[in-house]
């Protein structure tokens, strides 16, 4: 795959090469995928369980994962496991992971694929993060973090040797070029100034930086971890958006099949084990993220600030 630059190829891309046919046999896989009950994680359940993976549902809402893993293994004939994460809160985060591990002694591949987007201004977690940082960066940074070990294990198991973490970001990533600290916990008036789709840019940045920064620390470990935009997919990510807003955007969305296949390529595909530290756009190719989700400086800021929050937990 060549290095995509252009935005244009992201909004329009071309027909893709890579369906859910070419993922491999999964027997044997352990797999999480974050916000599977609904949209492009669901889709990813569903393409995972039909490739014989073990897949865990990690969601919030259990009746909503139940009915998904029900409708799925009448599809599938796979039956996914229910997970409890509420990423909106670092306690069940912790919670989920141990867990996990109670259960398992490795894990395969984790898909960092739950979200959420353009929330109110005044939503935020059960510890006062914005809700949009709190979720999509800091909940799946400790959770990541705190699955290391089994990932770790993973890549041991793995036919290829490694294990995959692959970080569900956005073009939105390209709106930014900073995170400003000052509006991630509590009442700041810098968050009124950055406004609702600026903090989902910078929390989609933060998805970016995260995945670069866990790719330079733990791939030694046999892990590999990428980060990508997903496309524009027409899902419940939206239900946030004002109704001028949601028209405008539902002229370039794609049906939610689509979403699922970039990030499948990234944990499945065998090709796909050497992009350590890659971003990939629609469909399945690589290209160039925003620098600023590059540099070191502000790799070293975000991740000092994570480590900050989680350390006496």
């Amino acid at each position: 795959m060549g290095v995509i630059h252009s935005q244009l190829t992201q909004i329009l891309p071309p027909k893709p090469t890579f369906t859910p046919d070419n993922i491999p046999d999964l027997s044997g896989r352990v797999v999480i995928v974050t916000g599977a009950n609904a949209g492009i994680g669901k889709e990813t359940a569903k393409a995972l369980l039909s490739h014989n993976a073990k897949v865990y549902f990690a969601c919030r809402d259990e009746v909503k994962a139940l009915a998904a893993i029900s409708e799925l293994r009448e599809i599938t004939g796979g039956k996914g496991i229910f997970l409890r994460l509420d990423l909106a809160d670092i306690h069940s985060v912790k919670a989920a992971a141990e867990t996990f591990m109670s259960q398992e002694t490795a894990l395969h591949v984790l898909f960092n694929s739950g979200g959420v987007m353009v929330c109110p201004l005044e939503a935020t977690t059960a510890q006062s993060y914005d809700q949009q940082f709190g979720v999509n960066v800091l909940g799946h940074y400790y959770f990541t973090k705190l699955l290391l070990p089994a990932l770790a294990a993973g890549s041991k198991t793995s036919p290829d040797g490694h294990s995959r973490v692959v970080t569900t970001s956005s073009s939105a990533h390209n709106l930014t070029n900073n995170i400003n600290f000052d509006t991630l916990k509590g009442n700041s008036p810098s968050r009124k100034q950055v406004g609702r789709f600026g903090l989902y840019a910078q929390s989609k940045l933060g998805n970016v930086i995260v995945s670069t920064e866990f790719s330079k620390r733990y791939h030694d470990q046999g892990i590999v971890f990428t980060s990508l935009n997903p496309g524009n997919i027409k899902t419940e990510l939206q239900r946030h958006l004002r109704p001028i807003e949601a028209s405008l955007l539902n002229l370039m969305l794609y049906d939610v099949s689509y979403g699922a296949l970039t990030q499948l390529y990234a944990g499945t595909a065998p090709a796909a084990v050497e992009l350590n530290g890659k971003y990939l756009i629609p469909w399945a190719r690589l290209a160039q993220p925003n620098p600023a989700s590059q540099d070191p400086k502000l790799g070293g800021e975000l991740w000092t600030w994570l480590e900050e929050q989680v350390k006496d937990l």
